[in-house]
């Protein structure tokens, strides 16, 4: 087609104003996530930018919920009823393909027209901000995977939808959603320090209860060894839902499988190294380094040459149990 349009499977798109929001997008990522960034190069074109214009609201949305910059430090919490609100309003704006005035929800206007990302794959996700915004704390392991399903195995499975699988493959969509989770589980176990700074604990209180740790206190010094064994569970489950989500990835393109190894590779590296420090788990902050990163990405490509392997340990939740205790559950 011919002129300023660009036709995509759900409508027309200009070619300026998505290379613009494509440019904004990639400095979001780079800026938020050395992880994903290293890990998304990693795609074909089309689909790397499609990957970029998804994080970009994924990113937008976190820091609009929780006052932040970049995944900073949390800001004044006053107000986040009113920001979530227009967390939604932005949202339904871009899925009704209105300019919203903000460059990542515009950019998530333009994925979901082309790849078909649904208003209820979203609404899921922002439901995890609500969360937040509630002061909730889960109390049950239930519970724990139910926030991780909203924060970040939605996410996976739209990444999925970008990827280009098809919305009625439920299976892949649940392992898609398991790499979110096994993502989340990792960040949960490396932020424990910097969640109570916030004020935030995603550690179930019936596990903190059986560790004999009394509320709000698991990191007091004289509790570190019996929170590592807290923790330890965390980094289990984590591993559980990785290799899930791996036979998912089996069934990707070639590229794709290599950037969701890869991707996998460098956060699960997250989990173990935190798993393998023990009480030492929090004296900085766990990362992996350029030469690692590099090191899963070799890895990664390996992965992808050869069958994915066998699941010795299927997942105790799955994404439609996780949503159906969503919908079953009307508080936020």
């Amino acid at each position: 087609m011919q002129g300023p349009w660009i036709a995509t499977p759900f409508g027309l798109a200009m070619k300026r104003e998505r290379a613009d929001l494509v440019a904004a997008a990639h400095s979001s990522i780079r800026r938020g996530s050395k992880s994903f960034s290293a890990a998304s190069r990693l795609f074909d074109r089309e689909t790397r930018e499609r990957v970029w214009l998804l994080y970009a609201w994924c990113r937008r949305c976190d820091d609009l919920a929780d006052a932040q910059d970049m995944g900073g430090a949390l800001g004044n919490q006053a107000g986040a009823a009113d920001r979530l609100a227009q967390i939604r309003a932005l949202t339904a704006k871009a899925f009704a393909g209105e300019e919203t005035g903000d460059a990542a929800f515009d950019a998530f206007g333009v994925v979901a027209r082309e790849t078909g990302i649904t208003p209820a794959m979203a609404d899921d996700v922002i439901a995890g901000f609500a969360l937040d915004v509630a002061d909730w704390r889960p109390r049950s392991e239930a519970d724990l995977l139910r926030y991780c399903f909203h924060v970040a195995g939605a996410v996976g499975v739209m990444m999925a939808v970008v990827m280009g699988v098809d919305a009625a493959d439920e299976d892949t969509l649940d392992r898609a959603c398991d790499l979110g989770l096994a993502f989340q589980l990792a960040n949960i176990a490396r932020d424990v320090w910097e969640d109570d700074a916030a004020d935030r604990c995603y550690l179930p209180e019936e596990w903190l209860v059986e560790a004999d740790i009394p509320p709000g206190e698991h990191v007091k010094p004289r509790f570190r060894g019996a929170l590592v064994t807290v923790v330890a569970r965390l980094v289990r489950l984590s591993k559980i839902h990785e290799r899930s989500a791996r036979v998912g990835a089996g069934r990707l393109t070639f590229r794709q499988r290599w950037a969701v190894y890869s991707a996998a590779g460098i956060y699960g590296a997250i989990a173990e190294k935190v798993g393998r420090a023990g009480d030492h788990a929090w004296d900085h902050r766990v990362h992996t380094t350029k030469l690692q990163k590099l090191g899963f990405v070799l890895l990664g490509l390996w992965e992808a040459l050869t069958p994915a392997p066998a699941v010795d340990e299927p997942p105790r939740w799955t994404r439609r149990q996780l949503a159906a205790l969503a919908r079953a559950d009307h508080h936020p």
